[in-house]
């Protein structure tokens, strides 16, 4: 039964995190695909095939597998709002400088560094930062709401990322490049803000009342506990784990496929005929079928 308590502080917790959070992901998902726009222009010019393109756009999960879980480890210790803060500015900065490079070795470079400095938001913000503000009957409803930035930053930023493609010569720049810039912006701005825009745990949140922060940081507590007093596995059993193997084959077969699609999607329209940059992008926001970290 839900008490008139947990109703008014989950209320102020979903108004304060989720629409945030949102804004976060959609930021983030939009500059790990917007490579796929780009790539409308940006491989004719610098003479990328469709092979090595797509080997540099894989780059990036290289440098994600890589450092997922020690950016957990350390969020852990560093603290939620400083962590995600570094993560963004990071993401933002190595995304703006795909602005400047001159060939498929530094698209390589630049896309694995671009997984290496995202690597910790994602699992950071459903594995660890929702586990510490929202109780597990409310787990599932915030990790929706999260996931759904997905296709919109697939529908919305189809038409902003080609309409960044119509500056090509502003400046004598290519459009392309202009793309790169202007969806990095966001990140590096955003992740200023969160570092004084979120708040670690419940108990520093001085926007909820006493009453408030006692009852959540209780309910916390009793989910740690409870956490604590089951069967402790270490990191090596978790990897060896049948259920975790079978689950990350399945996300593997369900991230390739979306991740695939919303990377090459633009170019595939465009062979098919329709070379019309803001029409072309229309479709796109039909492609996602369903999530991916």
């Amino acid at each position: 039964m839900v008490t008139t308590i947990e109703q008014k502080t989950m209320k102020k917790v979903y108004l304060r995190l989720l629409p945030f959070c949102f804004i976060l992901y959609f930021i983030c998902y939009l500059d790990r695909v917007n490579v796929g726009f780009a790539a409308l222009t940006m491989n004719k010019d610098l003479g990328l095939s469709s092979y090595v393109f797509g080997l540099g756009a894989g780059a990036f999960f290289w440098g994600y597998f890589i450092l997922e879980v020690p950016s957990n480890l350390i969020l852990e210790r560093v603290g939620a709002r400083r962590w995600i803060a570094r993560v963004m500015v990071s993401w933002g900065l190595v995304s703006g400088a795909f602005a400047f490079i001159n060939g498929p070795t530094s698209f390589f470079i630049l896309r694995f560094l671009l997984g290496v400095a995202e690597a910790g938001f994602f699992p950071a913000i459903i594995l660890l930062y929702f586990t510490y503000w929202f109780p597990p009957s409310h787990r599932s409803r915030i990790v929706a709401g999260f996931m759904a930035a997905i296709p919109v930053s697939i529908g919305l930023g189809a038409p902003i990322s080609t309409a960044l493609l119509g500056l090509d010569g502003v400046l004598g720049i290519a459009g392309w490049r202009w793309l790169f810039l202007c969806e990095a912006a966001p990140a590096v701005i955003f992740g200023i803000i969160t570092w004084f825009y979120l708040t670690d745990r419940p108990a520093q949140a001085d926007w909820l009342d006493a009453q408030q922060r006692a009852w959540l940081a209780g309910e916390m507590e009793k989910e740690r506990r409870t956490v604590e007093t089951g069967r402790s596995i270490s990191v090596l059993q978790t990897l060896v784990n049948l259920r975790v193997l079978a689950l990350a084959a399945i996300h593997f077969g369900q991230a390739g496929v979306c991740v695939g699609i919303a990377v090459f999607a633009a170019q595939i329209i465009k062979q098919l005929g329709l070379t019309n940059m803001q029409t072309a992008s229309q479709p796109l926001s039909l492609t996602f079928s369903g999530p991916s970290a």
